[in-house]
């Protein structure tokens, strides 16, 4: 007779623990323990948080472990799920052997655990585990399966409802409350004030601030004393919301047909083709709008442009707007603004850029680059790899509350009763056509920051704190999937004979980037190299990226003419005709001001559920090469957030969106 000691504990979770009664049973490589229940006293059972040991008493030692089989069965009839975090086994021979879980236990279904340690594929050889790494996945595959939610973007999940998904993939009870406490109170404020349904026009900018009565935000209060200002329009294309769309002109477009006459005097002694030459000029096309027709809101049509926009890089290190056109075409009736004009005329061409702004960013670089990829990510990570691979213990917390969060945004905001659909002026129609237009332009280099940023021109641009940073986080990133993938995969022939990870590139190439190869994206990897470089996108996208874009819109976003979802005039056709009251009218209502401004709060609060980026609350390896490599990356994560907040120090605006502290494991709001 052997004796195993079970250490059990659950998980610290709202209605973790249960009165259930639970069985385990252990399997070793040839033979099993019969089913234990380990405890039958009602009183003690498994509480929040508890941590419980066990004796299991078995014939004859069952060597190595390779599986752990957990039954749960219901006290008086009522099934009380219980969330078990993990469970640790010390042998006779006095190893410890890990059991992550984490995850929801019922009484109607068999749970069955692997051991920490990670295999590939070809590496797990025993048939009792080979079986159960595929029924692992076959289940999965099952209940997780793709559906084409529009023609030309990537494809999501299946579930129509995010209750309907498994509660460990939801989101906990605190984060749920809190989500739904934030919007139920921003939607009361607004009732309150009686602005959420009023089609009115603003009367003044001043009489915007009274819907910030209590509000307290540092940035939000210096963009509305600086948005109307050319340097801050500028800086907000290196370190605003959308930092993706600027890149160093080499020639004019033959569409802007800007001349030396126009320029003259607003750069300096210099002329437009010297500073060309010198590097200095800089562009912003927002092409892909071309030819879209606004959404109608509250029955009044909105209109869309696709501006060009010319940038100056002057001596002292401002990037400086020198030249507006609101349509792709030239010719009469799309005149190029210039600072030197009225200034009515000059700020209401830059209204039009910022509403631009809003469509590309909230729809390309924002809901497509970050929400609806993190989801193809996860989606064909649930479906081919099993929990003990080691590319999903990587990747799990860059998961989390995706698919939650990605359904509620297609029914609470891009729905036809969503908030876009009734709000925006990209919303309905014109968001699809735009959507459709973002994925045909999605390329592999454009989410490899580094990559991107050369593309762009931008490696020397001066005061560029999220191309720094976030180099940075990449760089840390790479280096922490470097070391735990390169433990596992020793060879390129290691990585080409992983069939699961063969699955899981295809799947996204297939379901994520549509099969077109023109992306860059592969179908398939061949050398460690390029999975290391894949991973640490994958990563980058679900973490630092999303926090670039996401965490920054109430406080750029909910100074409404700093960033309108909506304009109810067309683009002026000519010059020397723009009132002021042209400018309020061109607006959006107060209706439209308040519920735009509520949504961008919304999806900006950070909640007390934050997993910032590096804290891994689940133990899902236990080998020390990549335990040492997790922690490395938390000290390096660490010294980069100190670095950002030193020289924050010396900024009048703070570039804080990339420091670690802010940014989450994944796309979670």
């Amino acid at each position: 007779m052997v004796h195993y000691t079970v250490f059990v504990k659950t998980g610290d979770w709202l209605h973790a623990g249960t009165t259930n009664y639970i069985s385990i049973q252990l399997q070793g490589p040839e033979d099993e323990s019969n089913e234990k229940c380990l405890d039958k006293t009602f009183h003690s059972g498994f509480h929040v948080g508890s941590e419980r040991t066990f004796d299991i008493r078995v014939e004859e030692d069952l060597g190595e472990l390779i599986l752990l089989k957990i039954h749960s069965e219901t006290f008086w009839k009522v099934d009380n799920q219980w969330f078990c975090d993990k469970i640790v086994i010390t042998t006779p021979k006095g190893d410890e052997i890990l059991f992550p879980c984490y995850r929801w236990v019922s009484s109607k279904e068999k749970v069955f655990l692997r051991p920490a340690k990670a295999l590939l594929v070809f590496q797990d050889t025993n048939k009792v585990a080979i079986r159960q790494r595929r029924r692992q996945l076959e289940n999965r595959q099952a209940a997780f399966w793709w559906r084409v939610y529009a023609e030309g973007i990537p494809h999501i999940i299946n579930y129509e409802s995010s209750m309907s998904l498994p509660a460990e993939l939801q989101f906990s009870f605190t984060k749920e409350v809190e989500f739904l406490y934030t919007a139920a109170k921003q939607l009361a404020i607004l009732k309150l004030t009686g602005y959420a349904n009023s089609r009115a026009s603003w009367r003044s900018l001043e009489d915007m601030k009274v819907i910030f009565c209590g509000v307290k935000n540092t940035t939000l209060e210096y963009v509305q004393k600086h948005w109307a200002k050319d340097d801050f329009f500028g800086y907000q294309f290196l370190n605003g919301l959308n930092p993706m769309m600027i890149q160093r002109c080499l020639e004019l477009p033959k569409k802007f047909l800007v001349t030396e006459e126009m320029v003259k005097g607003l750069l300096g002694e210099s002329t437009l083709e010297a500073e060309i030459t010198k590097g200095n000029i800089f562009l912003c096309d927002y092409k892909m709008l071309d030819g879209l027709t606004g959404n109608a809101v509250n029955d009044r049509q909105q209109y869309l442009t696709a501006p060009l926009v010319l940038l100056h890089l002057n001596h002292h290190g401002k990037m400086l707007p020198i030249a507006i056109q609101l349509r792709q075409t030239p010719g009469d009736g799309n005149p190029i603004f210039l600072p030197t004009d009225h200034k009515n005329d000059w700020l209401l061409a830059k209204i039009f850029v910022r509403a631009a702004e809003f469509s590309v960013q909230e729809v390309d670089f924002h809901l497509l680059r970050t929400h609806l990829l993190a989801e193809v990510f996860t989606v064909a990570m649930l479906r081919h790899l099993p929990s003990i691979h080691p590319l999903f213990k990587l990747l799990f917390p860059h998961i989390r509350y995706t698919l939650q969060i990605n359904i509620m945004a297609r029914k609470q905001l891009i729905s036809e009763d969503g908030v876009f659909s009734l709000h925006t002026g990209i919303g309905g129609d014109p968001l699809g056509k735009l959507l459709r237009r973002a994925t045909a332009s999605l390329t592999y280099s454009s989410l490899c920051l580094p990559e991107n940023i050369s593309e762009r021109g931008l490696d020397d641009v001066p005061n560029f704190y999220y191309r720094d940073d976030g180099i940075k986080l990449w760089d840390i990133i790479c280096k922490y999937v470097t070391g735990v993938l390169q433990y596992y995969y020793k060879s390129d022939e290691e990585v080409q004979k992983d069939t699961e990870l063969q699955s899981w590139i295809k799947e996204i190439f297939i379901n994520g980037f549509l099969e077109r190869e023109r992306t860059g994206i592969p179908d398939s990897f061949q050398t460690v190299k390029d999975l290391l470089k894949f991973v640490t996108m994958v990563i980058f996208t679900a973490s630092a990226q999303h926090a670039a874009v996401n965490n920054g819109q109430f406080d750029f976003g909910g100074w409404m003419p700093n960033y309108p979802t909506a304009l109810r005039k067309p683009p002026p056709k000519k010059k020397g005709q723009t009132k002021w009251e042209d400018i309020m009218e061109s607006l959006p209502d107060m209706g439209t001001t308040v519920n735009g401004m509520a949504t961008l709060n919304l999806l900006s609060t950070k909640s007390t559920d934050h997993y910032p980026l590096g804290y891994f609350p689940e133990e899902l390896f236990d080998e020390d090469v990549p335990c040492d490599h997790i922690k490395h990356f938390q000290k390096q994560l660490k010294k980069l957030s100190d670095e950002i907040e030193e020289r924050n120090k010396t900024l009048k605006l703070p570039y804080t969106y990339l420091n670690p502290k802010n940014v989450d494991n994944s796309v979670a709001i």
